[in-house]
Parts: C-alpha cells; structure tokens; sequence
C-alpha cells in the first residue's frame, strides 16, 4: 500500500506541475470488484493541456515512483486520457467531458479525498 501512496501523490505532482484542477482520489481498496484501488480524477481547459498533464504525470510517477504506466489511451482526442497503472488509473478530462461521465458518483461508494487547486 505505501508503494500506492507513493505513485498517487507522484501522479499529482505531475498533474499540479501542468496547472491541471479538480483533481481528485478516489478510494476504491475496500469496493469489492473494483478495478484497481485508486482513481485519481483532474481536468484540463483544452486537449493541449490534457496532453502535457499525461506527459508531465507519466515523468513524475517514472521519476518519483519507479512506475510506468501498463497502458494510455485517449491522447488522440485528448478529450480524456486514461492512464493504467494497475494499483491506479489516472483520468485527465475536459470539463465538459469529465461532468458528462461523473465517475465520482459512478463510484460513490468509494471515499473522495478532493486536492486544492495550487493558484
């Protein structure tokens, strides 16, 4: 578990470098048949910054975790990127994007732990 502590909080060093917001964790551990044991929920304002918030997570996490992410999907749109870690899946969305597919309350069951925009 200390080695998902690590790559979460490596994740959103990534995600607060790029300016990313709304960013959020969900804790998934203690749902049975989740996927993993971490969400870990943000935005950017256009697919440009969506893409230099999955760079800036995928070095962060690399650097800080030792982790590389399994699999990235979406950056072609870049409307909302998944990153799998395994233990954790990163969602980078637009706003828009992110409100249509609320996977906050798609989880509601799992404990939200929401991160203070850095400005």
């Amino acid at each position: 578990m200390e080695q998902t502590e690590k790559l979460v909080k490596a994740i959103i060093e990534g995600i607060q470098e790029k300016k990313g917001r709304g960013i959020t964790v969900a804790d998934l551990s203690k749902i049975d048949g989740a996927i993993c044991s971490r969400f870990v929920i943000c935005e950017g304002n256009s697919p440009a910054q969506i893409e230099a918030i999955a760079d800036a997570v995928g070095e962060s996490a690399r650097i800080n975790a030792g982790e590389k992410p399994v699999n990235v999907v979406g950056l072609r749109q870049a409307q909302w990127v998944a990153m799998d870690y395994t233990d954790v899946i990163v969602h980078i969305f637009l706003p828009e994007t992110r409100e249509f597919y609320n996977l906050e309350n798609l989880w509601m069951d799992a404990p939200l732990v929401n991160v203070p925009d850095l400005d």
